[in-house]
């Protein structure tokens, strides 16, 4: 089964992504891929009775066509099962003995083997099983851990609490502010920093990298896994020094304490610069449940996209998915808001202004100056001040990876301009020469509004956005956020374009079973 909070991620990883190339950033890096090794892996690919190398090809791959079907634009997509990972892993490794936090040690504790890490007392509760035993679980996963005793390597985290504090110091380094300030708690509390085990005997772990100098060990999969962040970049070329520190990671809840903790940590270790930004999501329940195997809940984003499209997932994940709070799925949700936004807001606005009924000449009208005095009509007045705020205010939620903000705005100007189409009523215009004038200037007005919205809605439905500039006749390099503005009123001159002869359904409405 695929992860649908990997779904997630992605899918808000590719919309920064998006929309930092539609701000002309040219150079990009937006890496995603699967971490292979572990515990977890060895025992699932024997459950499979697959041969390991084969089981992560076939998950790798499912990923990747997943990722294609969603429209992840990613530049890279790692395994870290790759020569080249393994081989960053190693000297990474090095680094961190070379400098001293690496030492030798017995260590034991309660190990969660789905969950991948040794949890402390105060992060277990207990719970009777299906056997009717008490056993003890995650806290936060509900998984079960067993007593483990080993040698193993030792990283010490306990001399990294100034350092991480300082890092924490700007509050916008990680985001949203209830996460900042849950990592900085846990920095605090000296019992949650202590030195942890970051390798595992080969006896009982044997799918992993083995440890430098020591294939008795191999490397505890988080440290594994995190290094991929560098390989990606580069490292250990030193040419790799070019594409870090990474200026966002984007990450869910369940993952929080390796990537705020244990990765900044083990990066200045190695004399490295953490993450310029981390970005903390929270999880998605399922008609007010968490979404759990057990409960037979979990949320398939194939399945889905069957029902509702690739482009319907992405929008409603985005416009829903809150990053401070638990968002809530449910197919009904689904289809009220995609009907209700994406057929009936967005798309029946784009056919009827492009519609022959309204539209006979089969064009985007140009501004005309000497209709000015329309403009200052109450409503129109209103679309138009709307409309010229708007672009400033959606950048800004989404360079803040709040893209459900941005969504909301984008969607209160297309009501405000679903009214005003109303209440001109075109169609009764159209029936009077005399009336073109006014006619054109409520197509445009309506069109210059979905030109914008169009231009912003590209990081969040791709396919969706290109279909509706097509159908305005907007051309393919006149698609970037700088050409929002100017704004067809802030303008002397202006043309009439021809819009797309091609008939357009934007989003075909979903019927309620």
């Amino acid at each position: 089964m695929i992860r649908v909070l990997k779904a997630v991620v992605a899918v808000i990883a590719d919309a920064s992504h998006r929309f930092h190339r539609l701000l002309g950033c040219e150079r990009s890096i937006f890496s995603t891929g699967t971490d292979e090794h572990g515990t977890k892996i060895q025992e699932a690919a024997a459950k499979a009775k697959t041969q390991l190398p084969q089981y992560c090809h076939n998950i790798s791959r499912q990923y990747e066509s997943l990722f294609q079907h969603y429209d992840i634009l990613y530049t890279d997509f790692i395994r870290t099962t790759e020569e080249k990972h393994k081989k960053a892993v190693s000297h990474f490794w090095d680094s961190l003995k070379s400098n001293g936090y690496i030492y030798s040690g017995n260590y034991s504790g309660w190990y969660c083997v789905p969950d991948e890490q040794f949890l402390s007392e105060n992060h277990l509760k207990e719970e009777r099983g299906q056997d009717g035993k008490i056993h003890k679980v995650s806290v936060e996963s509900g998984h079960p851990v067993q007593w483990t005793q080993e040698q193993n390597y030792m990283f010490k985290l306990s001399s990294f609490q100034e350092d991480l504090i300082h890092w924490l110091k700007d509050d916008k380094v990680v985001q949203p502010a209830k996460f900042c300030q849950q990592l900085r708690n846990w920095v605090l509390d000296a019992e949650f920093l202590q030195d942890v085990s970051v390798s595992r005997p080969s006896s009982r772990v044997h799918w992993g990298i083995a440890v430098p100098g020591d294939p008795s060990q191999t490397v505890y999969v988080w440290l594994d896994a995190l290094v991929n962040y560098l390989t990606v970049a580069g490292y250990p070329h030193s040419s790799f020094v070019h594409n870090w520190p990474p200026d966002l990671q984007v990450v869910g809840k369940d993952i929080f304490k390796f990537h705020g903790v244990y990765w900044p940590a083990f990066l200045l270790a190695a004399g490295l610069e953490p993450p310029r930004a981390l970005f903390c999501h929270s999880h998605w329940t399922v008609d007010g449940e968490k979404m759990s195997k057990s409960k037979g809940n979990v949320v398939d984003p194939v399945t889905c996209m069957s029902k509702f499209t690739s482009s319907g997932l992405r929008y409603f994940l985005l416009r829903e998915g809150t990053a401070h709070s638990d968002a809530n799925y449910s197919e009904t949700k689904v289809i009220r808001v995609l009907n209700a936004e994406l057929a009936d807001t967005l798309g029946n606005l784009l056919n009827r202004c492009c519609g022959k009924t309204v539209n006979p000449r089969q064009t985007f009208p140009k501004f005309c100056a000497q209709s000015q005095e329309l403009y200052n009509q109450d409503e129109a007045k209103r679309l138009v001040e709307t409309v010229t705020h708007l672009p400033d205010a959606v950048c800004q939620h989404f360079k803040e990876c709040n893209f459900y903000k941005g969504i909301d705005a984008i969607i209160a100007t297309l009501h405000t301009t679903n009214r005003f189409f109303e209440t001109q009523k075109p169609w009764e215009l159209v029936k009077h020469s005399k009336e073109q004038e006014r006619l054109d200037w409520v197509i445009h007005l309506t069109m210059e509004t979905l030109r914008v919205c169009g231009i912003m809605l590209q990081p969040i439905v791709p396919k969706l956005a290109e279909l509706m500039l097509n159908k305005l006749g907007i051309l393919e390099n006149e698609r970037m956020w700088s050409h929002i503005r100017p704004l067809s009123w802030e303008k002397e001159l202006g043309y009439t374009v021809p819009i797309s002869k091609e008939q357009t359904m934007l989003y075909r409405r979903i019927a309620l079973k």
